[in-house]
């Protein structure tokens, strides 16, 4: 499948006031791919989301959704677009179900994949219940539905897994790699750098509303490996955190041909690290 430029952003900035809120961002993400934009709290990831989707207009710069420049969103893109935020709005007095299938009467989706997304984030045996009656993980889950109901086009995910259990979010992951190869293009805002690690193909570092770096995770992970060291575990199940170096070869060369060797891994740091590595700061 060809891909194609799905969002097209070209420095935009965002001032509230006196406060700078985005610094001249410039990125692309395509189709079928999974884009990380990633900071902690209140480092622009948010504004960026509405912005991309007509919410909020830019102060500077330029930005395109589907080829549509942002400002002139209309519902013929909305139709192609998905948003889960922590403020997307549900009808609290209706059931799940019910929320499912107005929307899916809105978006001229068939009623028989509202049963099919239900089982699918876990909520199909709670499809009689208020949405009022639902845990904040639960809502999560019901706002993620219903955002994939129509099968978008680009789908916006701002913290989509905040407050989910590990086994759900693992269902979560499925779903969103399901996605991307049947084309999706995933625009995911997360603090969690683990989970970025595991689904994006690309990410952006964001700190104070100015994108510090941008690659694979892979990538920048490799670009800040400054101190290369390898973890040891033997059969007698003693540990060493050997340099790269021509002493720790041969020892390894050794275990080898001793058949002592248990696991290697190199001790490249984590997105996490190479983030506070960058701007000395947490993500919380």
């Amino acid at each position: 499948m060809e891909k194609t430029t799905v969002i097209d952003v070209e420095q935009i900035s965002k001032t509230f006031k006196d406060e700078v809120a985005l610094k001249n961002l410039s990125f692309s993400v395509l189709s079928g791919e999974i884009f990380g934009f990633l900071g902690p709290s209140g480092s622009g990831k948010t504004t960026t989301i509405k912005i991309l989707t007509g919410q909020l207009a830019q102060s500077s710069g330029t930005a395109a959704v589907l080829g549509k420049p942002v400002e002139k969103i209309n519902e013929q893109i909305y139709e192609q677009v998905g948003i889960v935020t922590d403020n997307s709005g549900l009808y609290e007095r209706m059931t799940v179900y019910s929320n499912l299938k107005l929307f899916a009467k809105i978006l001229r989706v068939e009623k028989e994949r509202i049963d099919h997304l239900l089982k699918r984030v876990g909520l199909f045996e709670h499809r009689n219940k208020l949405a009022n009656q639902l845990s904040k993980g639960m809502t999560q889950r019901l706002v993620l539905a219903r955002a994939l109901l129509h099968q978008p086009k680009v789908l916006f995910l701002d913290e989509p897994t905040s407050g989910l259990d590990p086994s759900t979010a693992a269902a979560v992951h499925e779903l969103l790699f399901e996605l991307k190869e049947s084309g999706t293009a995933i625009f995911l805002t997360t603090h969690n750098m683990d989970e970025a690690t595991k689904l994006c193909d690309h990410v952006a570092l964001l700190n104070d509303g100015l994108i510090v770096e941008h690659g694979s995770p892979r990538a920048l992970s490799l670009k800040y490996n400054q101190n290369k060291s390898y973890h040891i575990v033997l059969k007698d199940e003693r540990e060493f955190t050997l340099p790269h170096s021509e002493e720790s070869r041969e020892a390894i060369n050794q275990w080898m041909a001793d058949d002592e060797l248990v696991t290697i891994h190199s001790n490249e740091p984590t997105l996490e690290r190479v983030f506070l590595e960058l701007t000395g700061r947490g993500l919380l």
